[in-house]
C-alpha cells in the first residue's frame, strides 16, 4: 500500500465517527437552545378581524369585533377551559380586572358546562365570552394556540399580542401597550 492510499484509509475509518460527533452536537444544541415555536400575528396594527361570535354561556353576551371600536383600549383573551396555562394566567387576569383594565374573550372549542367550572374554579374577569367553537376567528387574529391576548386600541386595531400565559412578570409590559393604545 502506498503512503498516499494508507492516508486516504486513514481519513476513511475516522469519517463515520467525525459524521456521529457532529450529529451529537447539533442535537444538543436543539435540545438546549431549541427554536421559538410562537407565531407571531402578521395583523399587529391592523383592524381587529370582523367577527360576531354567539355567547359561549347563554346567560352572557357574546362577543363581536364592533365592540373594540368604541374608544377605550382593552384586552382581547384567548383561552379555553381544558388549557392548563389558562388556569396560570387567570390569576394576573384577575389582578387585571381589578385594575379597571377591560377584558373580553374568546373562548376556543369549549363546551359551556366546561367553560362554567373554569370560571368558578379560577375567577371570571371577563366582560363577555364568545364561543369560538370550530377556532375560525382564532385563527383570523393569526393565533397559534391557547392562551393569547390581544391589545386592541380604542379604534378596533390590534396593538401587541402576548404569546402563552401571562404571568406576573408580564404585567408591567402589558399594562405599557394598553397605556401606547390610548395615546
Amino acid at each position: 500500500m502506498t503512503e498516499q492510499t494508507r492516508k486516504t484509509s486513514r481519513w476513511t475509518i475516522w469519517l463515520p465517527l467525525a459524521l456521529f460527533a457532529a450529529f451529537v452536537v447539533l442535537v444538543l444544541i436543539g435540545l438546549f437552545r431549541p427554536a421559538g415555536r410562537d407565531v407571531a400575528s402578521t395583523l399587529i396594527g391592523k383592524p381587529l378581524p370582523a367577527f360576531d361570535l354567539p355567547p359561549a354561556l347563554p346567560e352572557r353576551p357574546g362577543l363581536a369585533s364592533t365592540a373594540f371600536g368604541k374608544g377605550q383600549p382593552r384586552l382581547l383573551n384567548i383561552f379555553a377551559s381544558w388549557c392548563i396555562p389558562c388556569r396560570v394566567e387567570a390569576p394576573q387576569l384577575d389582578r387585571l380586572k381589578r385594575m379597571g383594565v377591560p377584558i373580553d374573550a374568546i373562548s376556543v372549542r369549549d363546551r359551556p358546562e366546561d367553560l362554567r367550572g373554569f370560571l368558578a374554579q379560577n375567577g371570571d374577569p371577563f366582560q363577555s365570552i364568545g364561543a369560538d367553537d370550530d377556532g375560525k376567528v382564532q385563527l383570523a387574529l393569526g393565533s397559534s394556540g391557547v392562551p393569547e391576548t390581544y391589545v386592541i386600541d380604542g379604534k378596533g386595531t390590534i396593538r401587541y399580542q402576548h404569546i402563552g400565559e401571562i404571568r406576573p412578570e408580564h404585567l408591567p409590559l402589558i399594562l405599557e401597550k394598553l397605556k401606547e393604545a390610548g395615546r
